[in-house]
């Protein structure tokens, strides 16, 4: 009977395995504070599904054609005559390239620097403390704590299994080498409005198919109706309320059957290319979690304590593998941050309330805090105030005044409960919220603070001091 040989090589502290952001910022981290560290990564270059296939290339993507549709279509009114305006796709597609290659061999560079030992194979638990790594050669390493952080993976419809060329996830949808004359997008979340709009600014019919009564139905239903109403304006179609329950590949086409929830409404789409968003789940098959007893939950989530350790003694778990916060990026290198403190004897620290939500369309819509109706839901007394970029100097001057500051205040005692955004800067304007809040602040802590003029960040201020008095420019 073959017998397949392991090569034993090394003794660490810690083996972190996925090279994600949870997986990698974990290493770097608890290196820096002094451990013996490695990490295994499948995928060959490190970053995970955010640097190679998610979060990077998508806004490499949002920019370059936001970049285009302005100069097809607002230039003009800026006094700027450019006769004719075209997108090489290819040549996009390797902008966006090289900006992902940079990237993950700057983490490789990272781990040189402080010291990470990098394995490149999949990697799965084998017995007490040892991790199997099948790469070039097998190898079973040792370490006296092992982190997992391998991430999460696009969600399948049982009738439509992705090609990654005309039923596509994120993966595919982001690979495109020519505009597809229809897309229709099954979900509207952050990945699937990412990248439809994307390709509809890029000249794409753009539908998007919703099975809720609303767009990101996760998000504050205030902010959800005008972000619905800015998208509509720009061309995408959006069927709320809609199922899609059978679908084939003929002649390179797409054929969708949809039906409204209630049953009332059958049509059928055909389109040339299909982005199924319906969500992603953990990746935790083939981890050899089973063979060591780790607990899952029913949803296949690995099952941590505070101190993100599994029920097994040693094994711990980060990022989208763990259903705790949600499913971001930053969220996973927060977590790796602080469970490498609390290896080196540190308290490490996250606040999963003060988590930034960044959708990065145009406008962008960003978030902290739970939703007005949850917040309604707990019982609380709350004061709401709203700024709208219509009134802000900085926003006219750059004609770009769609959106609003939306701030959500304890009644009582003023403090900051949430913000939500809709501008072109939103992403970068929330961090201001997260501060505050972080440190328990009030709206008038604030609309207090000089804010420069004329800036974006002036609605930030006027919003807040809406909350507690009055602004001044609406």
């Amino acid at each position: 009977m073959f017998r397949q040989s392991f090569i034993q090589l090394a003794k660490h502290d810690l083996i972190v395995i996925g090279g994600g952001p949870g997986g990698y910022v974990a290493a770097i981290k608890a290196a820096q504070l002094g451990l013996n560290v490695a990490c295994v990564e499948k995928r060959g270059t490190l970053g995970g599904t955010c640097l190679n296939v998610g979060c990077i290339p998508s806004k490499a993507l949002l920019n370059a054609s936001h970049h285009y549709h302005d100069a097809k279509h607002k230039f003009a009114g800026y006094g700027i005559d450019i006769p004719s305006v075209s997108m090489d796709i290819p040549k996009m597609q390797g902008t966006k390239a090289k900006s992902v290659t940079r990237l993950t061999g700057g983490i490789e560079l990272l781990f040189k620097k402080n010291k990470v030992t990098y394995y490149k194979g999949f990697a799965s638990l084998e017995g007490d403390k040892k991790v199997k790594v099948v790469g070039e050669t097998t190898e079973v390493h040792e370490a006296d704590k092992i982190l997992i952080a391998t991430g999460s993976e696009p969600i399948e419809l049982p009738f439509l299994k992705f090609d990654e060329k005309v039923v596509c996830s994120s993966t595919g949808a982001l690979d495109f080498q020519e505009v597809p004359a229809h897309l229709v997008v099954i979900g509207a979340g952050v990945i699937g409005l990412e990248l439809g709009s994307v390709w509809s600014r890029l000249g794409s019919k753009v539908t998007v198919v919703e099975f809720m009564d609303r767009i990101c139905p996760f998000m504050d239903a205030d902010v959800g109706k005008e972000f619905h109403r800015i998208l509509k304006k720009q061309g995408l179609q959006i069927k709320t309320s809609t199922k899609v329950v059978a679908g084939k590949v003929e002649g390179g086409q797409v054929i969708l059957e949809l039906e409204s929830v209630d049953g009332a409404k059958k049509e059928t789409l055909q389109a040339n290319a299909v982005l199924v968003s319906v969500g992603r789940r953990p990746f935790t098959d083939g981890l050899g979690l089973d063979k060591v007893g780790v607990e899952l939950n029913a949803k296949k989530f690995i099952v941590v304590d505070d101190h993100f350790k599994t029920n097994k003694d040693g094994i711990y778990a980060v990022g989208d593998v763990i259903h705790r916060g949600p499913m971001l990026a930053h969220k996973a290198e927060d977590e790796g941050i602080c469970v490498a403190e609390m290896f080196a004897g540190k308290a490490g620290h996250i606040n999963y309330d003060t988590i930034p939500n960044v959708i990065y369309t145009h406008p962008e819509v960003a978030w902290v805090g739970k939703t007005e109706e949850d917040l309604k839901k707990e019982g609380r007394k709350l004061k709401t105030s709203k700024f709208p970029f219509q009134a802000n100097s900085r926003a006219v001057t750059n004609v770009d005044t769609e959106g609003f500051v939306k701030v959500v205040t304890d009644a009582d005692t003023d403090r900051l409960l949430s913000m939500s955004i809709i501008n072109s800067n939103a992403g970068e304007a929330i961090a201001e919220a997260v501060l505050a809040m972080e440190y328990s602040g009030s709206a008038e802590d604030i609309g207090r603070t000089c804010h420069a003029h004329p800036t974006l960040s002036e609605a930030i201020k006027e919003a807040c001091m809406a909350a507690y008095d009055k602004p001044i420019h609406v």
